[in-house]
């Protein structure tokens, strides 16, 4: 009993700390022993998640229905594939990014089943503002919510979790812009991540962009003395347009990946003296070409690459199966020739349906 006593009680300490003083260090070691259970359907026999999905739903139902003159277009196309995609194919929603309520309150759709534990959608959260104590790091936990950390890249180890919730089939919700915009231009540089979780995974999701205007006047950044409303206000009226669904032919990327790092890599050899050579044809982000997207590379990954392709041509030459499209054999500039080529698509994807829920809601105003 004193042997349980013993390790029990520095846990409830942290736990207090965390929760009475709401220090970032706490809220961190929270984390790590707490919350990648309460991230789990077990949890409690499932109990707090349906409690906390449950309640969720009903404020994105109250304001969605309720509360605000939101306009669904589209509708059916999120609603079936929500319910009946295909078992196993995961799915991934792309949106802009408005305001820190865009998660849930975009779910408040008639139809959408937000308080059911297994088709509810996962979401990736930003660490610095959903998980800065106890407590509401054990809500968004349960709100399936991922943590991630801002400037940490796209291999920290939450997006792993967000990569093994896609390999179980689930439903993703990202917002690839990576921070709110209420300026009403055009989309941002958008993030690699979901690219990344896209070519990833193990069935190449399906992709599904929508975008919404209106959430910027329910939860505007500069209402009074510059800062947000506490709670959304109402009234206010919301378009919400989801566009074609769209889904990539990973394993023909790998192959282009590989022609291209194996190109650029022959390139490399006999130029690497060049600092401008590989962003001569490189667009920016926000272009419309879907064209290579070389990126920098250093003469030692280029030699490993091209001992690599003279052994494939060795293999092939000898009848040995040679397995072109396995990830091990695309070195780190391939991967992210790959990620920028999806983030690329998705962007001109996000961009139109963003453009075209603007315009309907400018016609409502």
């Amino acid at each position: 009993m004193l042997w349980r006593y013993k390790h029990t009680l520095p846990r409830m300490r942290g736990f207090l700390i965390c929760y009475t003083r709401g220090s970032r260090i706490g809220a961190k070691s929270r984390t790590l022993w707490t919350l990648a259970d309460a991230a789990k359907d077990s949890h409690l026999y499932g109990i707090p998640r349906r409690i906390t999905l449950t309640a969720g739903g009903g404020l994105a139902k109250l304001y969605g229905l309720i509360l605000s003159d939101t306009k669904v277009h589209n509708r059916e196309r999120l609603l079936s594939l929500v319910k009946s995609r295909p078992p196993g194919t995961p799915l991934v929603t792309v949106s802009n990014h408005v305001s820190t309520l865009d998660d849930p309150l975009m779910w408040g759709i008639r139809g959408l089943p937000l308080a059911d534990s297994k088709l509810c959608r996962w979401a990736l959260a930003a660490e610095d503002i959903c998980f800065t104590n106890a407590f509401f790091s054990y809500f968004f936990r349960l709100g399936k919510c991922i943590p991630v950390t801002r400037g940490a890249g796209i291999y920290q180890p939450h997006m792993a979790e967000a990569l093994e919730r896609l390999n179980d089939g689930d439903w993703l919700n990202t917002f690839p812009e990576g921070k709110i915009s209420q300026e009403g231009g055009p989309l941002r540089r958008l993030k690699w991540g979901t690219g990344s979780l896209i070519a990833r995974a193990k069935v190449s999701p399906i992709v599904l962009p929508i975008g919404h205007s209106g959430f910027e006047k329910m939860i505007p950044e500069q209402w009074w003395r510059g800062k947000r409303p506490p709670i959304p206000l109402w009234n206010k009226k919301v378009d919400i347009f989801i566009g074609e669904p769209m889904q990539f032919d990973i394993p023909t990327l790998k192959q282009d990946a590989f022609k291209w790092a194996r190109t650029s890599a022959g390139v490399s050899s006999s130029d690497c003296g060049s600092s401008n050579a590989d962003d001569r044809n490189r667009p920016s982000f926000g272009s419309t070409g879907f064209g290579p997207h070389p990126l920098p590379f250093g003469a030692r990954r280029s030699s490993a690459f091209l001992q690599t392709a003279e052994t494939l041509d060795t293999m092939r030459t000898d009848g040995i199966h040679a397995p072109l499209l396995d990830g091990p054999l695309l070195d780190e500039a391939a991967w992210r020739w790959m990620y920028t080529d999806i983030t690329e698509h998705i962007w001109v994807a996000l961009s139109d349906v963003t453009e075209k829920a603007r315009t309907l809601n400018q016609s409502r105003a």
